[in-house]
């Protein structure tokens, strides 16, 4: 692996206490007075709600048993959507409630809330709770959804249809495809899949009756969001008026950043109650009630002319968004997907239309990546097709057509700034050995077995919301407080935080105290999401920390009885003249704190916050190769090889960043070769419902992954980070998909749908004899 000259590894400081047992988890909070909080879910997808008799769950132990009525009638609204979008028409939100109101609409809807004193009498009682269903025609598919004659899952939605959204030129595009010599086109399948953090959600709610504020430590990764959602829009009441936290978090992968329903029942419970109130998800809630990620099919072209440059990419989107729109749900192929629709590549006229709808399955929302693996998945297919049907090298042709002058401003909009594209793909082409793979090839033949080599580039649009802020805060007792709005779910935001400051500074690591993910002790915040933490927040950790030495000049000349213009700031310690007179950061801080600042400073001491705005993209980018081998008897497709060569601009610490692409890719795998939420297309039933039936990658399924970090540095922030955090589940399932189909491309395959699981390739092996 090569680094930037600028990245230093680190030993995390967040590991002694996980590896000692004294991480503080959801599930290791235990308040005093507690109640246990059951759901009982929809175990139909479409019913009328005719009744509901919780008079056998009244039983000891049980303190309250509540329906969506009950909710309703002290005044809980239901659930926003907040995605703001240039839709064609205006986005149809219909109202979810966080307890199903006359209606279930998808397998697995929280329909009765349950508080007990146990966990176990909660159980019983969910066990004795009768609900009379009338069953109601079910449509599980959006193809299914969108026919003349589907049942309608919402009377306001005309076909199931919750927003249609375009961009780009299409009389720019079809006048390209008219005169194209190669024209391609794909049908694509970006399945459903679920996040599946190692830590379910989990919350502990209290209310205090005295103040009238609720508070909760809940698994959370965009806590201002999320607290913005709850108070005015479900309960009309100020945001102030609710304390949320997230302490440690065991990985959210873009789950842990919306407002669920179970989330609201448990503040309205605390309330209820008067006493704290937990819940903490099984498997099976977490696979059929929590958010499902991608489930978008896309209706692909490709335009080129007679030497392979490209004219003209059209792509037609449909996305399920389950039975409601969950808070970010029309975004991924909507906004998101279109910063990076045609990928690295020169394509002069692109046209790009999505529509939402609605199917009676889970809600659908952001997950790693959020519409970015869906973009690149489109052009990286589209070119390894076009390579096979139409005579072309993939290699060559990816090279021939690859932006490599900046600033380029691609057809939807995006301006990238600069990327070393062509250099990864030179690089991982040399590093996978493509001159010898036909030797490999062979050899894999005799043996009995299909060898493939898979190519995919990448374009990560990475930046998340487009404002963040941080504080540089010094306390009564001495700490450096580096209070951010960014906040970590497991990458190590603690330890990278903390050595930023500590090397600007000039002071020891100890000397800081970490603040995040907790809406008291931060003012605002969009959290953990788009590749965001070293742009947005380390990046305005930079200007903060230039700012509050700015500020503190002027106080250290005067205990220095120098001119500001002579004081220079180096390794802690404030100095003037030409003699050997300085004064510490620390010292500075302390004065000003008991003088309450000085004239310079409109806040308290040296105390600064910086909050930035209206921040551009960064655009990450590479190359990722796959080699795998299939056993044609059974369709069992073996990942030999993964070589990644990306550029994240610059590296800040090369262990951590290593880790995060690893996840990535990881995840990227198990789509590309197992994962996926099924549901029966005629009942509405989830199929995959444990992991006996949700197929999550393993350790033994994966080989050693070969990675280079070979970054140009971004100026959108100071630190000339990119992000690297999403790039490997978007470069991993058309990477591999493609090693897949070159595979069996001697059996005249040219394409395959994911997941790639030895079934589908064995079906693909036996139609073609």
């Amino acid at each position: 692996m090569t680094t930037s000259a600028a990245a230093k590894p680190s030993l995390r400081l967040e590991d002694q206490r996980f590896l000692t047992g004294n991480g503080r988890y959801v599930d290791d909070q235990q308040r005093p007075g507690q109640l246990h909080v059951r759901f009982l879910r929809a175990d139909l997808a479409h019913a009328e709600i005719a009744g509901i008799d919780v008079s056998a769950a009244e039983m000891p132990g049980v303190i309250g048993v509540w329906t969506g009525a009950d909710l309703v009638a002290d005044g809980i609204g239901p659930m926003p959507c907040s995605v703001v979008a240039a839709t064609q028409e205006p986005i149809i939100i219909p109202p979810h409630h966080a307890l199903a109101v006359d209606r279930v609409r998808y397998v697995g809807e929280p329909v009765v809330l349950i508080v007990a004193d146990s966990a176990e009498a909660a159980a019983d009682a969910a066990e004795a709770v009768t609900i009379d269903y009338g069953e109601l025609a079910t449509v599980a598919d959006p193809a299914a959804a969108e026919a003349e004659g589907a049942p309608l899952i919402w009377p306001q939605a005309t076909g199931n249809c919750a927003y249609r959204f375009a961009k780009g030129d299409a009389e720019a595009v079809a006048a390209a495809m008219e005169r194209a010599a190669h024209v391609v086109e794909l049908d694509l399948d970006n399945h459903r899949v679920s996040a599946f953090p190692l830590e379910p959600r989990a919350a502990v709610a209290d209310y205090d009756a005295d103040t009238g504020c609720f508070a909760m430590d809940l698994t959370g990764q965009g806590l201002h969001g999320i607290r913005a959602d709850v108070a005015g829009p479900v309960f009309g009441l100020p945001a102030e008026q609710f304390h949320l936290r997230a302490d440690d978090v065991g990985g959210g992968f873009g789950l842990k950043n919306f407002l669920f329903a179970e989330w609201v029942c448990l503040l309205w419970a605390a309330r209820r109650t008067g006493r704290p109130v937990r819940w903490l998800a099984t498997t099976g809630e977490e696979l059929a009630g929590s958010i499902h990620g991608r489930a978008v099919t896309s209706q692909a072209r490709l335009a080129l002319d007679a030497e392979g440059d490209f004219l003209a990419l059209d792509v037609d989107m449909v996305a399920d968004m389950g039975a409601y729109l969950s808070s970010g749900g029309p975004n991924a192929s909507t906004n998101a997907a279109s910063t990076a629709m045609g990928g690295v590549y020169r394509i002069p006229a692109i046209h790009m239309r999505s529509r939402g709808v609605f199917t009676n399955t889970a809600p659908v929302d952001a997950y790693r990546g959020a519409g970015k693996p869906e973009a690149n998945f489109v052009i990286e297919r589209l070119i390894d097709a076009a390579a096979r049907r139409c005579g072309f090298d993939p290699v060559d042709l990816r090279r021939r057509n690859i932006v490599d002058t900046f600033p380029y401003p691609k057809a939807l909009g995006a301006v990238l700034d600069c990327g070393r594209f062509r250099g990864n793909l030179d690089d991982a082409v040399a590093l996978a050995d493509r001159d010898g793979f036909e030797a490999r090839r062979q050899e894999a033949t005799r043996s009995g077995k299909l060898l493939g080599l898979g190519i995919a580039c990448f374009l990560e649009s990475s930046r998340g919301a487009p404002q963040e802020e941080v504080e540089v805060r010094f306390a009564a007792d001495g700490k450096v407080e580096l209070a951010t709005g960014t906040e970590s779910n497991g990458q190590g935001h603690e330890t990278v935080f903390t050595r930023l400051a500590a090397e600007r500074l000039g002071l020891p690591m100890d000397a800081f105290r970490f603040v995040q993910a907790d809406t008291f002790a931060t003012r605002t915040g969009a959290g953990h999401g788009g590749a965001r933490t070293m742009h947005m927040g380390a990046g305005t950790l930079m200007l903060a920390m230039d700012a509050m030495l700015e500020k503190a000049v002027p106080l250290a000349a005067r205990l220095l009885q120098a001119d500001p213009e002579t004081v220079t700031f180096a390794d802690g310690r404030f100095s003037a003249g030409a003699d050997d007179r300085s004064v510490s950061l620390l010292e500075v801080a302390a004065a000003a704190r008991s003088s309450d600042a000085s004239p310079e400073t409109s806040e308290k001491g040296l105390d600064t916050a910086v909050f930035r705005r209206d921040v551009p993209f960064t655009f990450p980018g590479g190359c990722h190769i796959a080699e795998v081998e299939i056993d044609p008897d059974t369709g069992h497709v073996t990942l030999a090889r993964y070589i990644a060569v990306d550029d994240y601009g610059t590296i800040v610490d090369p262990q951590l960043s290593e880790g995060q692409l690893h996840g990535g890719v990881v995840q990227g795998i198990g789509q590309a070769l197992g994962e996926r939420i099924a549901y029966d297309p005629d009942s509405g039933q989830l199929l995959s419902g444990s992991l006996m039936d949700y197929a999550l990658p393993r350790a033994v399924d994966l080989p050693m992954f070969d990675v280079t970090f070979a970054g140009e540095a971004t100026g959108a922030n100071p630190l000339g980070a990119k992000g690297v955090g999403q790039a490997g589940c978007i470069a991993a399932p058309p990477a591999v998909i493609n090693a897949v189909v070159d595979a069996l491309s001697p059996l005249g395959v040219d394409h395959i749908q994911m997941p790639a699981t030895p079934e589908r390739v064995w079906q693909a092996i036996v139609a073609r004899g």
